[in-house]
């Protein structure tokens, strides 16, 4: 009875096998410069907005092995960084190439601003000729506002 207890238990715990967030070490520090260098280019696919060297993720820990594997097997920082874009897509780089699925993301917040400035330019104008069309009066409208100022001057003094 307590050894099928006991089995119960144990099936039912959840034994999910968690990434080792372990520092690595090198015996040559020109292998481990280059291995850091890669994990701070590298993105996390999990966070996204970090690098594979700040995530605590778990994707990151598998990723940051599997350069440093490559990084003792003795493959060239070119090869493991395409073999990670094979895998995952531009979208690891934190310096995507200038390719024309990257085109907006280059030139995107520079064209926002140029559109930006334009409407700026356009509003400020637009507001500026309203303004002139109030304070510019063609002659009819100079005699007119002339002779009710004049009127309204006669009426105060009498």
């Amino acid at each position: 009875m307590i050894k099928t207890a006991l089995i119960i238990v144990l099936m039912s715990l959840n034994f999910t096998a968690y990434a080792a967030d372990n520092p690595v070490e090198f015996s040559n520090p020109e292998l481990q410069e280059r291995y850091y260098a890669l994990i701070d280019e590298i993105r996390c696919l999990v966070c996204q907005n970090q690098s594979l060297a700040d995530s605590h993720a778990d994707l990151a820990q598998d990723l940051r092995n599997e350069i440093y594997q490559k990084v003792l097997a003795g493959e060239k920082d070119e090869q493991i960084v395409t073999f990670l874009v094979e895998r995952y897509g531009d979208f690891v780089l934190y310096r995507p190439p200038l390719t024309k699925n990257t085109w907006l993301l280059w030139f995107g917040p520079f064209l926002f601003l140029l559109l930006g400035i334009y409407v700026a330019i356009r509003l400020i104008k637009k507001q500026s000729a309203e303004k002139n069309a109030f304070t510019e009066l063609d002659e009819t409208q100079q005699k007119r506002l002339t002779e009710l100022l004049n009127e309204d001057t006669d009426r105060n003094k009498g």
